[in-house]
């Protein structure tokens, strides 16, 4: 095991349960700080152990270890075989303890839970990571349910890149508050933001060498990730190459066939395997679905309305595309349709940092075709309406008429009971202010907002 990590904070240490607390001799030089931070401070006073899951080079790790007072990484082989070998060889340390890429040995999560039950279940005594769900679930025997909390990693936010000011708070908003910001920003940089992604690994990178990560990135799950997972790694292609024709839209299984098959019937999977690969993916933390949403909560249409796909960083679509700033600039259709994910990627990051478990991210669509890109909901029942739009010019007063439509269809049925929404808004690409219409509607540039 690796005893240097293992040992390197005494067993004296422990959380500071107050409001600062000194950050971990195991924090990477370097380390950029993330929104989730503050939320994973708080799970760990809360429940004796914490996964944090999310796609590879998001930043799991480095985050675990500003957390962890000692570690062991199942990516270490020596560390690998002892896990194997008994997995409890690998929980014990100063705590917080790191258990880094657990899903190597799928055995370690009934084991930590163990580990957490027999040590009276005090709080903060395990982080573990992961970037895929485990191959073999079936050695998983508990859902650790009550003394292990989940939190889900993106890549990262533009606040948490320096791109966004930040100056307009996602959570205040849904506190009623909100004040004008100014950031300019134009077309050219949401393309450079699209393609380079939200890796850590590329801060401060120039733009020639970071746009080269996101194929690598796709060349490492082809090459490894998929094969590991009993996959096809040409299969598992075709279908990314789908999913990105495909991009912020709700395709069917039939049509991720068709578009897989490249206009060969030989080839055209069938609809089952479809679903496989895209379990897989899910798997591999790559894609998120957008649930269809519709008040009240028992509503049939929260099942009926088919899925928005979305990969979870928009430079893993522009890779496989091919696409780069310079022809994404031409191709403007393309280019507003990664800015979506870029947006989806920064809401779910912001939205990360909020309590509450039922917190989610859906979209709204209705037998007339009225539709809104975005719905937040929180747990307490509070909700905000939000519409994408590359460009600020197309806030016009028709398309805030469809947003006014839609709060009052919703909150116009006496039957349905559904409260006022905290918010309507238009978050935009290409923009200077951060403003508040007369409609009460707010026009929000990406790169002003934050958690």
């Amino acid at each position: 095991m690796n005893g240097f990590e293992r040992n390197a904070i005494s067993q004296n240490s422990t959380l500071d349960a107050g409001m600062h607390r000194e950050w971990s001799e195991l924090t990477p030089s370097g380390y950029q700080n993330r929104v989730i931070d503050d939320r994973l401070g708080k799970l760990l006073r809360a429940f004796g152990a914490v996964e944090i899951v999310g796609p590879k080079w998001c930043g799991k790790t480095w985050t675990a270890l500003r957390h962890a007072r000692s570690a062991d990484r199942l990516d270490d082989a020596a560390t690998f075989d002892a896990a194997m070998t008994d997995p409890s060889l690998v929980l014990t340390g100063a705590e917080p303890h790191l258990i880094d890429e657990w899903q190597d040995v799928p055995s370690v999560w009934d084991a930590a839970r163990r580990h957490v039950d027999e040590n009276a279940n005090h709080k903060g005594q395990l982080i573990l990571t992961g970037s895929s769900m485990p191959k073999d679930r079936t050695a998983i025997h508990h859902s650790g349910t009550g003394r292990m909390a989940r939190l889900r990693m993106w890549p990262m936010s533009l606040s948490e890149s320096g791109d966004s000011t930040g100056d307009v708070s996602l959570s205040s908003l849904f506190d009623g508050t909100f004040s004008p910001a100014e950031r300019q920003t134009d077309i050219a940089e949401i393309a450079r933001w699209c393609c380079r992604g939200g890796w850590p690994a590329s801060l401060g990178v120039e733009d020639e060498f970071a746009m080269e990560a996101p194929g690598e990135y796709i060349a490492s799950v082809l090459d490894v990730s998929v094969p590991k997972l009993g996959k096809n790694p040409q299969t598992a292609r075709a279908l990314m190459k789908a999913l990105s024709m495909n991009v912020s839209q709700a395709p069917t299984y039939s049509t991720l066939a068709t578009d897989m098959s490249y206009g060969d019937d030989d080839r055209r999977p069938d609809e089952q395997t479809v679903k496989n690969y895209l379990d897989m993916l899910m798997d591999l933390y790559l894609l998120t679905d957008l649930s269809g949403w519709d008040p009240p909560l028992r509503s049939k249409r929260r099942v009926r309305t088919k899925p928005k796909r979305y990969f979870v960083d928009p430079s893993l679509p522009a890779a496989i595309l091919g696409a780069s700033p310079r022809t994404m600039m031409r191709d403007t259709q393309t280019l507003g349709d990664l800015f979506e994910v870029l947006c989806l990627r920064d809401l779910n990051v912001y939205l990360s940092a909020m309590s509450g478990t039922g917190n989610r991210i859906a979209y709204y669509r209705d037998e007339k075709g009225l539709e809104v890109d975005v719905v937040i909901e929180l747990a307490d029942g509070r909700w905000g309406a939000i519409e994408i739009k590359l460009s600020d010019l197309k806030v016009t007063d028709e398309n805030a008429g469809k947003l006014l439509s839609f709060r009052d269809k919703i909150c116009g049925n006496p039957a349905a009971q559904v409260r006022e929404p905290e918010f309507m808004m238009f978050l935009v690409g290409r923009g200077k202010k951060a403003y508040r219409r007369r409609d009460g509607i707010l026009v929000v540039p990406v790169a002003t907002l934050g958690a």
